[in-house]
């Protein structure tokens, strides 16, 4: 992770404690919150106190399984925005928040929709989570969601065969050669104490951050809201499907 820059704030005082911050990310079904679930449990045995903030698209009940591990949980639904740009907008309300609840450790759970945004920022730890039951090929698919990652949980491994399994890991590899890979388990809990073991040597997090990868490429009047269909009515920075990229506008 990138060392801090001279001269910015922290957010905190001299003398107080820092803050780690977390950002689970991952597809839809993969079992992040299994596997947060897993390893808050682990973080709390430890005498570590996390909060957590649960970001979804339109509804999620994830919060209240949550609670019952005696943890403060925030839930934030994205509605008509991408959840990862939900996430960076939010930053800085997400920390005021976890400081206010004496936080030693931020988690912040996105939806992860678009394999295209990565929501991490260069001073947190961050966790992809993918299942194994996707398809061989999918670690090659996501993006720097995965690429950027300093740690990929691979989840329902015990579902696929041996070959299937190291073929998978090989791909997540290809895809990023410097992660940390995980095999976790989100009935049983495997892995996540070597999850929480990351956490516990991650840097403390600052306010002033930079994202690791950069974001889509522009902003298009399909994500203003036209509902018109084909070129001719769109403007912004566009593809066509021949892989050509060309800005239609003033």
């Amino acid at each position: 992770m990138d060392a801090v820059p001279e001269g910015i704030d922290q957010g905190r005082q001299d003398g107080e404690p820092g803050m780690k911050m977390v950002v689970i990310a991952g597809t839809p079904g993969a079992g992040k919150t299994s596997v947060l679930s897993w390893m808050t449990k682990t973080l709390v045995r430890k005498e570590v106190r996390p909060v957590l903030v649960k970001i979804d698209c339109l509804w999620t009940d994830d919060a209240k399984r949550m609670e019952r591990l005696g943890i403060p949980v925030k839930v934030a639904l994205a509605r008509d925005m991408c959840p990862d740009h939900f996430s960076i907008y939010n930053t800085d309300g997400m920390l005021d928040w976890a400081r206010s609840e004496g936080a030693e450790v931020l988690l912040v759970e996105t939806a992860g929709l678009c394999l295209r945004c990565a929501p991490y920022s260069n001073r947190c730890l961050a966790v992809c989570v993918i299942d194994a039951t996707s398809g061989p090929n999918t670690p090659l698919k996501i993006g720097p969601m995965l690429t950027t990652a300093d740690a990929v949980v691979v989840t329902k491994g015990d579902m696929v065969s041996q070959a299937e399994r190291e073929v998978f890991r090989e791909r997540v590899l290809e895809a990023n050669p410097s992660c940390t890979l995980i095999e976790a388990n989100g009935l049983t809990g495997k892995g996540s104490a070597e999850l929480a073991e990351l956490v516990a040597e991650a840097a403390d997090t600052i306010d002033v951050m930079r994202l690791r990868h950069t974001p889509p490429l522009g902003v298009c009047t399909l994500c203003a809201g036209e509902m018109k269909m084909g070129k001719e009515n769109h403007r912004g920075v566009l593809r066509h499907i021949d892989g050509s990229m060309f800005y239609s506008g003033e």
